[in-house]
């Protein structure tokens, strides 16, 4: 093990290690994952035995989504979304890793007759900074090397002016992120700036469907600092609750964990690591206007607080603005809502600007006044039908 004052270069030990695993594959760098089979048959056989993952985000994936594969190695994942979100659907993946890219850059074409659309592409650039197109960049210092102060400062415009005007990948541009086991690579320093660039790229409404490694407790520092428990994915795991934690600090809500490894995937010096899928959403932001809307929370808890503070206590109509009472009709809420609209559509003009702090909502509020109605007998049907 390294000492504690000495540190590594994170960047260099990951590229090494995926540089060599692009060549000859290393198993200690994948967990066992179940991919649907049918969408292997397409994928040339170097790119299934270079797959370095430790989970299955395409599981989540919807035809006609717009995906972006973060650290995408030779492309597996990439293929296989290509399938589900079908001849409507995009799919990009991002990766700095030159050998890793090649492989999937030579097996796009092989993909894309097989399933007879082409539908994806890999582009070269940091997964912390999708700002900067390294391919781009690269052409330009070909043509325009540094060799001098001005030089660098004409290079460090150019890379302004990518990121402000025509960034790799545009603000809003994304229906989901995805990842498989390539967070955890990223250096210690950067994680935050990741999730950040995460949530920039997603449009509003967007989810990110992130698997990888987390440890049960933190890494102590010696470990962080030993470059072969890093590029294995080890050193530079999330503990499992700062994991959540992290897309929590970037804005997102609606987080939750869709698979929890049961028996860890390795165990170094005690310390448990083991594979989590997590999805996250990027809220849609509404207004916060009284439309007369209610929200009824199942349970089975007595209550529960949402990421904005919302408290919705079971079996009570829930007085919510706008805004919320359209997010608790989409996922991962709808499930446990039920959703009651206003016997009478409330007009734009007239709704009214409220805060949604947990009060009920009386049911006259939401039938309007006047509501005398009376019906009579012993029939279960609705109003106006006949049994």
């Amino acid at each position: 093990m390294a000492s504690d004052n000495k540190t590594i270069d994170v960047v260099h030990a990951v590229e090494e290690r995926y540089s060599e695993a692009a060549e000859q594959r290393e198993a200690s760098l994948c967990c066992p994952v179940d991919y649907d089979a049918k969408y292997l048959q397409v994928i040339p056989e170097e790119v299934i035995e270079r797959d370095y993952g430790c989970g299955d985000p395409s599981k989540y994936l919807l035809p006609g989504e717009t995906v972006l594969d973060l650290g995408s190695g030779g492309g597996k994942i990439c293929f296989i979304a290509s399938q589900v979100v079908g001849e409507g659907g995009r799919v990009i993946g991002v990766d700095m890793n030159d050998s890793m890219l090649d492989l999937a850059r030579r097996s796009q074409a092989v993909v894309a007759e097989k399933i007879g659309y082409s539908n994806v592409e890999f582009r070269r650039g940091k997964i912390q900074d999708l700002a900067i197109d390294r391919d781009e960049a690269q052409e330009y210092l070909a043509k325009n090397p540094v060799a001098s102060e001005v030089d660098l400062r004409k290079f460090e415009s150019y890379l302004d002016e990518m990121r402000s005007n025509r960034p790799m990948i545009a603000d809003n541009s994304i229906d989901v992120v995805v990842s498989n086991c390539v967070l955890n690579l990223v250096d210690s320093r950067e994680k935050e700036q990741l999730f950040r660039e995460l949530y920039r790229v997603l449009k509003p409404g967007g989810r990110a469907v992130i698997s990888d490694i987390v440890s049960d407790e933190l890494v102590p520092l010696e470990m962080q600092n030993d470059a072969e428990l890093w590029s294995g994915c080890i050193s530079g795991a999330f503990q499992e609750q700062e994991f959540l934690r992290a897309f929590e600090n970037a804005g997102f809500s609606g987080i939750e964990i869709a698979v929890y490894q049961e028996k860890p995937w390795q165990v170094v010096q005690g310390i448990e690591f083991r594979s989590v899928t997590v999805i996250a959403y990027k809220e849609e932001v509404g207004s916060c206007d009284d439309y007369h809307e209610a929200v009824i929370y199942r349970g089975p808890f007595a209550e529960v607080i949402d990421d904005d503070g919302h408290v919705y206590r079971r079996g009570q109509r829930g007085k919510v603005c706008r805004s919320t009472f359209q997010k608790m009709g989409k996922q991962p809420y709808r499930d446990s809502f039920i959703l009651v609209a206003p016997r009478h559509e409330v007009k734009a003009s007239e709704a009214k600007p409220m805060e949604c702090i947990g009060e009920e909502r009386k049911p006259s509020e939401t039938k309007g006044k006047g509501y005398n109605l009376t019906i009579l007998g012993d029939s279960c049907c609705e109003p106006g039908e006949c049994c």
